[in-house]
């Protein structure tokens, strides 16, 4: 213990809910503090939490990345209607996702961890496909209203306010026509200006990286806020990146949404896939599933003002937890989990000047792959794995078996 790495700057530590809660600690007990002096700033975001601060809490938690520059998140419970009443909740809270990337902005880089013996449903998939998820606005900060009871039969509109009081009105739909007079209306908004932080992020990384880019909206039907997407991509690359991208020998190019999607499919994989808020959301789950598994995929947000954080792409496995509440053994697949925490250290290593920190990090990743390489791994990935020799473990198993290669 003696021998521990030493931390200079705290990472900002988000706790979550439910089952990852659970492989959040014991990630932190098994395989970092005996080889790490680890330094957070710690967030409870538990559903109780945000409850307690009236979510207060998400937002204090955003602002201390911004001071540490490097956070690590669990996964939270994003709650419905059926959450608000089994958690007893005044309210029906935001995605804490939502509420940290809208105060960070940036975008989330999402990519496939690929290991020996999970082969992908999609044959073609040779090499992993890195998703760039716009990550502000949306539906993700959006109102909504249920246009029923006192409000049967209203008009809904558009209305934009100039600053010096005059209005521009748009009508959505007039609920008053016709027999069916109930209904729900959305409003959602973006800004140019992270539009625009998104376009550079994408046109960058794809430099660094040496990848193609492919960016896809469906501005032939929403030809005022998809178009406006497409716009300053086009203009942006015109501008700064074009020269830059002919000289690397890669390509950006933009195609319709549905159009991107099939290509996606048919490719071999290695290139950045960028997507708006929800588009992102959507199809990270279906490249990580296509892959081999949602708890094999690392995700990255990163802010144009050099803020990053790491996180797990998928949720808070609320069936294992009910499973582990009642003393039985799950095997639930804690490797996304863990790339949070190795995504973060590395990066807190790389800004802090801490070349061994980096380093442990990458270890740490090495023998996670190594593990399941051996034949050892979670119940997920044995009903997917081509290996002969495997054999399927408890969580906590698989982590202690990751220490051995260590």
């Amino acid at each position: 213990m003696s021998n521990r790495i030493h931390m200079t700057t705290p990472l900002v530590e988000l706790d979550g809910d439910e089952m990852t809660r659970i492989i959040w600690a014991w990630v932190k007990e098994i395989l970092i503090a005996p080889y790490v002096e680890l330094k957070t700033v710690y967030f409870d975001l538990g559903l109780k939490e945000r409850e307690r601060t009236k979510d207060r809490i998400t937002v204090e938690a955003a602002e201390a990345i911004k001071r540490y520059g490097v956070g690590v998140k669990c996964a939270t419970i994003t709650p419905n209607a059926e959450r608000v009443e089994e958690y007893g909740l005044s309210e029906m809270y935001k995605s804490p996702n939502g509420t940290i990337r809208a105060l960070l902005d940036g975008t989330v880089f999402r990519a496939p961890i690929l290991a020996t013996g999970i082969v992908p449903y999609i044959g073609t998939w040779q090499k992993p496909i890195t998703l760039a998820r716009h990550a502000y606005g949306d539906i993700y900060k959006n109102v909504e209203l249920s246009v029923e009871g006192e409000l049967r039969g209203a008009k809904a509109e558009l209305v934009v306010t100039a600053p010096d009081g005059t209005e521009k009105r748009a009508l959505i739909h007039d609920f008053g026509q016709g027999s069916a007079q109930t209904g729900i209306i959305q409003g959602v908004h973006n800004r140019d200006d992270s539009i625009e932080s998104f376009a550079h992020a994408c046109l960058s990384y794809a430099l660094a990286t040496r990848q193609d880019l492919w960016f896809g909206t469906k501005d032939t039907i929403s030809k005022t806020y998809d178009r406006r997407f497409r716009d300053i991509f086009d203009e942006v690359f015109a501008a700064q990146y074009a020269q830059q991208f002919e000289a690397a020998g890669i390509e950006y190019f933009y195609t319709l949404i549905d159009d991107a999607v099939a290509r996606v499919v048919r490719s071999e994989g290695g290139f950045i896939w960028a997507c708006k808020n929800y588009d992102g959301d959507v199809m990270s789950d279906m490249v990580a599933t296509a892959f081999g598994s949602l708890a094999m995929m690392t995700s990255v947000l990163v802010s144009p003002k050099g803020y990053f954080e790491y996180e797990a792409a998928h949720g808070t496995v609320q069936r294992h937890y009910y499973r582990h509440l009642k003393g039985e053994t799950t095997s639930t697949n804690s490797v996304a989990t863990l790339f949070a925490w190795t995504g973060a250290l590395a990066k807190r290593g790389e800004l802090d000047g801490l070349p061994e920190l980096s380093a442990f990090a990458q270890r740490l990743e090495a023998a996670t792959l190594t593990t399941i390489a051996s034949g050892v791994m979670t119940g997920d990935l044995y009903e997917l794995s081509t290996l002969k020799n495997k054999q399927k473990v408890d969580t906590r198993a698989f982590l202690e078996a990751i220490k051995g290669f260590l």
